[in-house]
């Protein structure tokens, strides 16, 4: 006996054992069971999500020979023959091979006739949309009024190109793409089923590169089960099978750049190097990785089982801001790849970004990039990175280093000016435009709005939106801007609150706002612009008026 492929050997029987599509089974279930499902049915969804898995149990469930039901007995000669591909009464049509109206005219000629064993002929029409505008048109009538022993199962991956004339004659059902964890737990039951062991690791790998399909999952499985020959799944093999191997890999880069760390930061990028990876794709990863971190570092209770255990080690490891400048260089450093002189050079050149910068408001306190040198003062192979990661030399080292070296004469910031009294009495937006603030603190400051004053204690108020805002260091400029314009030492407390209102910040969008309605209005009443309305049906652009003033 021929192998049978594990996506059809663990192929669902029943709707209690189709996973992650509960809206649809749910709705299904309901129709069968007071024998009220409608005569065309849409199932729409990416391949390998359960559409055609769907269909054969909507028709065990209608010839099923214990009578009309959700629960089909699976006993019986008819769901044994649907379950067997053997059904007279179940007609699976694959559209893409039959295109033409006169595939159509022959099907709705059959559709007369009553069934040969079963209490309907279910008509499955897959990839439906590969249809002809004809064979569309052929069909409507019969897939609104239907014999009463006939009922239509259309599957479709790219329900868009159906007309609306044909979506408005079916349900329509939507099945959703599986997420990792489903995907995981079903490759674990086959091969638990199966006597195969394997490490957890290897079936995330497998379950992330089904890409939200589970048949794909399955058949990824039966391949890594050949790589194997016989062995334990690991994940190093599968992830090499596979072509994830990098994933890891970028673990490592981005655990070196937490710890500021440059010799590791050179050796995972060799490793990275020996695969002749598509280095477009890593900084995509790489982002996509960052942007997780982000997620989980604003609100940790997002996390999942879908998440890999080294990436959520390093949440804590590394600052707010670090992630969101590394995240910014990552996309940066993927705009820019075509430019770069090599794809592995731009790739690198933003390994050296990510080293080189950190925020100027001091919200990262990681230590400045160390690298192992040898006796002679090299660092490493004479790699970029490495000679990027020597101490940066100070001009006092350069000095000693070099007698002759020309001194540098510093010319001192001018002293700032002297602050109007006045000031202190101007409402809270007015005020905060006068304190000079740039960058971070500005942003916390413009989110904030004046509660109180008591005593040397400012109370100002911050959404809980924009509580990452606020940051020890930007709360102490802030603190400092208030005691110059004030003349006197004073604290600055922040409330989060549910939402702010009057903020600088809201009330600058409400302006920006009335300026637009305003030159609206004002192209709307211009008599040169009504008359090219009237003599020439002229119309304005949506999202094209602008104020002059902004």
């Amino acid at each position: 006996m021929s192998y049978l492929a594990l996506a059809r050997k663990w192929r669902p029987r029943r709707f209690d054992d189709v996973m992650g599509q509960n809206h649809v089974v749910k709705a299904l279930s309901h129709a069968l069971d007071g024998d009220k499902l409608h005569p065309a049915i849409l199932l729409t969804g990416t391949r390998g999500v359960g559409k055609t898995t769907l269909a054969r149990i909507i028709a065990k469930g209608l010839n099923c020979e214990t009578g009309v039901s959700a629960q089909p007995c699976g006993l019986c000669t008819a769901c044994k023959e649907v379950d067997s591909g053997r059904f007279v009464d179940l007609l699976e049509i694959d559209a893409a091979s039959n295109t033409g109206v006169d595939n159509v005219r022959e099907l709705i000629d059959n559709s007369a006739y009553a069934p040969a064993r079963g209490r309907y002929k279910v008509y499955l029409i897959d990839e439906v949309h590969m249809l002809s505008k004809s064979a569309f048109n052929a069909l409507l009538k019969t897939l609104e009024e239907p014999p009463s022993h006939v009922k239509f199962i259309l599957a479709t991956t790219d329900p868009q190109k159906l007309p609306i004339t044909v979506l408005s004659r079916c349900l329509q059902f939507n099945l959703k793409r599986l997420p990792i964890s489903i995907i995981r737990d079903q490759l674990a039951l086959v091969l638990g089923n199966e006597s195969i062991e394997f490490e957890p690791g290897a079936v995330l790998e497998l379950a992330r590169a089904a890409d939200g399909s589970m048949r794909d999952g399955l058949s990824l499985l039966d391949q890594a089960i050949a790589f194997a020959g016989g062995d334990t799944l690991r994940r190093e093999p599968i992830a090499e099978m596979l072509g994830t191997g990098s994933r890891q890999l970028l673990i490592e880069l981005l655990r070196a750049l937490a710890a500021a760390d440059a010799a590791s930061l050179l050796d995972a990028f060799r490793k990275i190097e020996t695969q002749a990876p598509d280095y477009a794709s890593m900084l995509n990863d790489l982002a996509a990785q960052l942007q997780r971190i982000a997620v989980l570092q604003m609100l940790p209770g997002a996390r999942d089982d879908d998440d890999d255990e080294d990436l959520v080690a390093l949440v804590p490891t590394v600052s707010v801001e670090d992630v969101q400048l590394w995240y910014q260089i990552a996309v940066g450093g993927r705009r820019d790849l075509p430019w770069s002189p090599d794809p592995r050079l731009g790739f690198e050149m933003t390994l050296l970004r990510m080293l080189a910068f950190r925020p100027a408001d001091g919200g990262s306190e990681s230590p400045p990039p160390r690298a192992t040198t040898s006796a002679s003062g090299s660092t490493g192979r004479g790699s970029p990175i490495g000679a990027a990661s020597a101490a940066p030399i100070t001009p006092t080292t350069a000095s000693a280093a070099s007698p002759a070296a020309p001194s540098i004469a510093v010319t001192p910031a001018p002293p700032r000016a002297a602050v109007d009294p006045q000031l202190k009495h101007l409402p809270w937006p007015q005020l905060m435009d006068q304190l000079g603030l740039e960058g971070a603190s500005k942003q916390l400051a413009r989110q904030c709005t004046w509660k109180q004053r008591a005593g040397n204690t400012i109370h100002l108020g911050l959404a809980m939106d924009a509580a990452f805002l606020n940051h020890d260091s930007r709360r102490a400029a802030l603190e400092a801007a208030l005691s110059r314009v004030f003349g006197e030492p004073l604290q600055v407390q922040i409330e989060l609150t549910a939402e702010a209102t009057q903020t600088p910040a809201q009330l600058d969008a409400q302006a920006a706002r009335d300026r637009i309605r305003g030159a609206i209005d004002a192209i709307e009443t211009d008599p040169v612009v009504r008359a090219f309305k009237e003599q020439f049906g002229a119309t304005v652009r949506p999202n094209s008026i602008q104020s002059l003033d902004s």
